[in-house]
């Protein structure tokens, strides 16, 4: 059995091999579309979010214009997104607390970003990695599962607790890059349902496929 710190190398050396340009999956133009972007991507796909941000932005240009609006007319620009009602809630109540809090600047610090409504430690994890180049691996349904199924982290673990087991595996230089690679692979192949491990070149190193090709007798 490898150890963990062979098991996350062999992990990194897949991951530049196979997604080498691996990237956001977000459209946005500037601090305020990335973090609200960011958000909106709350249990929904990229996708989703990138068909309803366009028509959004270009009704709330800024946190300003944003804060001036009420959550029923911003609602129909993002009802194809699950909780709808909710996000649209924290869009209006964050643009209205980055223009009194922050003098209309989307904050850096990661105590502040976690004030507003709607902004949690992912998101705002997420936003200093894209925008601020702020070393962190934040951790989505994705990157959670994966680092279950590899072994890299335990199934009860919170969120927190995933991020800084990765992050003590990977070299600091690389934990944007593996941020992103993981969710690429979470896309890819290591699916929620139906994972495609006889096609993912981790299986020689992977718990969890060890554990079903027992189970399957493979």
């Amino acid at each position: 059995m490898s150890t963990l710190k062979e098991r996350s190398a062999a992990v990194l050396a897949f991951l530049r091999a196979s997604y080498p340009d691996a990237h956001c999956a977000l459209d946005f133009r500037n601090d305020y579309e990335c973090l609200f972007a960011i958000a909106l991507s709350a249990q929904t796909t990229d996708a989703s979010v990138n068909r309803a941000t366009p028509a959004l932005f270009a009704a709330y240009p800024d946190v300003e214009a944003m804060a001036k609006a009420t959550p029923e007319e911003v609602r129909p620009y993002i009802a194809s997104l699950g909780l709808s009602g909710t996000k649209a809630k924290n869009l209006v109540a964050a643009s209205k607390a980055i223009v009194e809090r922050f003098h209309s600047q989307i904050p850096t610090e990661i105590e502040d970003l976690t004030s507003l409504p709607g902004i949690g430690w992912k998101t705002a994890n997420v936003y200093r990695l894209e925008r601020l180049s702020i070393p962190a691996i934040p951790v989505d349904t994705h990157v959670h599962r994966l680092s279950v199924r590899l072994g890299l982290a335990k199934e009860k673990d919170s969120l927190l607790e995933v991020q800084r087991k990765l992050e003590h595996l990977f070299p600091k230089e690389d934990w944007h890059f593996v941020h992103l690679a993981l969710i690429t692979h979470g896309r890819v192949l290591c699916k929620a349902a139906h994972p495609l491990c006889e096609e993912c070149g981790l299986s020689g190193v992977c718990p969890h496929f060890k554990k079903t090709s027992s189970i399957k007798g493979r």
